[in-house]
């Protein structure tokens, strides 16, 4: 029995350029929901559309298409994913308007897994840091001068993709000049059960931050959360921790330059480890035989 076509759910091909306009506006990363549920509304896709099936695994046919929209546009090397089912895009400077949608589902058809340059955008360069870094002297101050080169919106991006791999959801970048230095929130869940609502402010600073900074936060938090989230590239100074976790006050968690280095290093996120082996030969021990 031939397998029924559902003419009202977006082919594959269709559903490229929707999947690289979702991860845009999600700030460059999002979950498959965050992904999933973006297309839905970019395509104003109708409730009757999102309940059609496919066969009896349980998922709908749009989740099956976009699954594999997902697969092409990997193989394209336009988009990736972590281990923790985090995708992003490769290029935060991806236009949707400028892929190729044919050449893309050409090459995941090849399944040679090659990146081919013509699917991604002419313009898609990465920029080049002209502070040098390598007087620096470990991989942490070296990670940190990255960051400290990079555009503000990108650090936002990165904290963004960070509070999602540590299994934040619905993570928002607010960007909002006047939002008493609120950058942006995210909800995150503890065992399936509990959740708390978090706002974060992530600072690129060479400096101390002070227990001033830590207070306007939490004056701008106040009753919008149940916790707060201050990440800097620089370090906070001991008024400031205390003020953090003063009594009777919403707690804030802090983490520092030195801290996020180790998250970006343990999730993979510009920082790759390699395992050396060292082999060490003791002659003196073959005379003993």
């Amino acid at each position: 029995m031939a397998r029924r076509k559902h003419i009202d759910v977006p082919t594959t091909d269709n559903l490229l350029k929707p999947v690289i306009e979702a991860l845009i506006q999600l700030g460059g990363s999002g979950t498959i929901e965050e992904i999933n549920e973006k297309v839905y509304s970019l395509l104003e896709l109708g409730t009757q559309t999102l309940q059609i099936q496919h066969g009896a695994d349980g998922r709908s046919e749009i989740e099956y298409r976009l699954a594999w929209a997902r697969t092409h546009l990997k193989a394209a090397g336009i988009i990736t994913n972590s281990a923790r089912k985090v995708w992003a895009l490769v290029r935060t400077n991806t236009r949707a308007s400028e892929l190729n949608s044919a050449e893309i589902t050409k090459l995941a058809r090849q399944k040679t897994g090659e990146r081919n340059s013509s699917a991604l955008p002419a313009d898609a360069e990465v920029p080049i840091i002209e502070e040098v870094i390598d007087e620096a002297p470990n991989w942490q101050e070296r990670l940190l001068i990255i960051l400290l080169n990079i555009p503000p919106d990108a650090f936002e991006r990165l904290t963004q993709r960070l509070l999602r791999e540590s299994g934040f959801v619905q993570v928002e970048v607010t960007g909002k000049t006047n939002d008493g230095g609120i950058d942006g929130k995210g909800i995150v869940r503890i065992s399936g059960f509990l959740s708390f609502h978090v706002i974060f402010q992530c600072k690129r600073y060479k400096g101390s931050i002070s227990s001033g900074q830590i207070r306007d936060f939490r004056g701008a938090m106040q009753g919008r959360a149940d916790k707060g989230l201050f990440i800097t590239t620089g370090t906070f100074s001991r008024e400031a921790t205390k003020e953090a976790t003063r009594d009777g006050a919403p707690p804030i968690d802090l983490i520092d330059g030195e801290l996020l280095c180790e998250k970006l290093k343990e999730f993979k996120l510009g920082v790759q480890t390699e395992l050396v082996e060292i082999v060490e030969l003791h002659p003196a021990w073959f005379t003993n035989l």
